[in-house]
Parts: structure tokens; C-alpha cells; sequence
């Protein structure tokens, strides 16, 4: 880390879970416990079963992202960014915590649950003000544009990523000498490819994570501490 002039971070869910917001794929993951929680976030699913939509609403308006707070893993990022050795955090997740703890040069792949899209007009609205319309009494609101399914502004299963949000997640991964996988399981593609991405440009690739991933052979180094102590540690180095 002293050594290195431009570092790139690609965060996964692993992050936020001092935060309160479980991850998806470890021991205690949603998707571990509740296998049915994964046709929510897959676009088939959600589009055409209206129980999955009306179970995704509720499962939004309890959603532990309305309470969380930024951890002391975010907040090293911010101040790796007031370094000036930040090049980008290029996000996985959707809650939004990264910006929430001061960081300005993220990047969301996956999108954010901040927002909602209608999925006919693409007409972008605030999720709280979806929300107010579940907590009313609707349980699956439509677009009041042209009455098309409203979705939140996250890439689901099946559903394409925004190509010019990848092209800068590729471009950053590309300009740094040093590349920091945190809290990511490394399994979900583009992604995870990223590792690739910068290691073929010349990057060193170090792995931050509780449990084993596909890239940890391709790493300098791998890193098995809780993330909220070991990424305050390393900015002391």
C-alpha cells in the first residue's frame, strides 16, 4: 500500500455487513438462508410473477439499507481517497454507504436501491417516494407515467449492465498499480473480471475477504482479517 501511487478498490457485499446488511453467498448470506430471496432479485421472475414483485416491495420497505451506517471499513476508503491515491471504489453493492461515508469517486455496478426505474419508460424516481405508495396501501405500484412494473435501480439475475458504468469500472482497473478486492465472493461476472482486467495491465491484486475465492491465487497477497479492522490498518502503513 506505502509503495503503490494509484490503488483501485472493488468492494463487495462482505463490506457493509458491520453495518449491519447481510451478504448474499457466506455462511449467514440471504441467499444462503432463503434460496426463494434469489427470484427476487432475477428480472424473469420479477417481471412476470406478480406475488414476486409484491414480496420484493415489502422486502425493500424492511430493508436494512434505511438504518445502516457507514463502517469503519468505509470510511479508510474515504481516506485512502484524501490521499490522492484513489483512482476509484467500484462497488458491488447497492446501498449506497460509500457516498453516505464521504467517498466521491464510486462507481456502482450493480446500481442502487436509492432510486426506481419503470421498466417500460425508464422514467428513474425516488424509492422513498415508491415506498410511501407500498406503505399506503398498494402493494405492487406501477409507473404513474404509463403504468408500466416499477423495479429498483439495481441490476438484477438476466438483466443487462449499463456498458459506459462498465467502461469506467474497466478503465480504472486498468490505470492503477494496485488493485484491492474487499468483501467480494469474486464468483459474479463482469465483476469479478476486473481482477483480470487490471492484473493484465500490470496491477497488483490483494484479496480481502472471509472466505475463499476464485482469485486468491492471482493475489500478492490474501487477507482473512474483518474488513472494518484490516482496512484502517493498511492506511497506517
Amino acid at each position: 500500500m506505502s509503495e503503490a501511487e494509484r490503488v483501485t478498490v472493488l468492494t463487495g457485499a462482505g463490506i457493509s455487513t458491520d453495518s449491519g446488511i447481510p451478504d448474499f453467498r457466506g455462511p449467514n448470506g440471504v441467499w444462503t438462508r432463503n434460496p426463494e430471496a434469489e427470484r427476487m432479485a432475477t428480472l424473469q421472475d420479477y417481471l412476470a410473477d406478480p406475488e414476486v414483485r409484491r414480496r420484493s416491495w415489502q422486502s425493500r420497505k424492511e430493508h436494512p439499507v434505511w438504518t445502516a451506517e457507514p463502517n469503519a471499513g468505509h470510511r479508510a476508503l474515504v481516506d485512502l481517497e484524501k490521499t490522492g491515491k484513489l483512482v476509484a471504489v467500484i462497488t458491488q453493492n447497492i446501498d449506497g454507504l460509500h457516498q453516505r461515508a464521504g467517498s466521491t469517486k464510486v462507481i456502482e455496478v450493480h446500481g442502487t436501491v436509492h432510486w426506481v426505474m419503470c421498466m417500460t419508460c425508464e422514467t428513474r424516481t425516488p424509492m422513498a417516494d415508491q415506498l410511501a405508495r407500498v406503505e399506503a396501501g398498494d402493494p405492487d405500484p406501477a409507473c404513474t407515467l404509463c403504468g408500466g412494473i416499477l423495479k429498483s435501480a439495481t441490476i438484477s439475475f438476466g438483466q443487462q449492465l449499463d456498458n459506459d458504468v462498465l467502461d469506467a469500472a474497466a478503465q480504472a482497473a486498468m490505470e492503477c498499480d494496485l488493485f484491492l478486492a474487499v468483501g467480494s465472493s469474486l464468483t459474479v461476472r463482469p465483476a469479478a473480471g476486473l481482477c483480470d482486467v487490471a492484473v493484465d495491465a500490470g496491477a497488483r491484486l490483494v484479496v480481502i475477504n472471509a472466505e475463499p475465492t476464485p482469485y486468491d491465487d492471482l493475489a500478492v497477497a490474501v487477507l482473512r482479517d474483518p474488513i472494518s479492522e484490516i482496512l484502517p490498518a493498511l492506511l497506517e502503513v
